[in-house]
């Protein structure tokens, strides 16, 4: 399963680790992703999605079923 966000779409990306000599070497970043479970009130159900802090914090400040909606209209989550 790909590390990626089910609400906002983020993913790894790459860069550079420095260290103190300044040598440079290719690293990954991952997203700060969490396995939460979220009840629909709408669709009286509960479900389990992998989702960022960021993806947290749409859900609790738009709410969880706008926000699901949102991403199924981007074709992040599945329905």
């Amino acid at each position: 399963m790909a590390r990626i966000c089910e609400i906002t779409g983020k993913s790894s990306m790459r860069g550079n680790k420095v260290s103190h000599s300044n040598h440079k070497t290719k690293r990954v970043f991952s997203a700060n992703l969490q396995t939460k479970k979220f009840f629909i009130p709408e669709e009286n159900k509960e479900i389990t999605i992998r989702v960022s802090a960021e993806g947290i914090r749409h859900i609790n400040k738009n709410g969880v079923y706008a926000t699901i909606k949102k991403a199924r209209e981007k074709g992040y989550l599945s329905k």
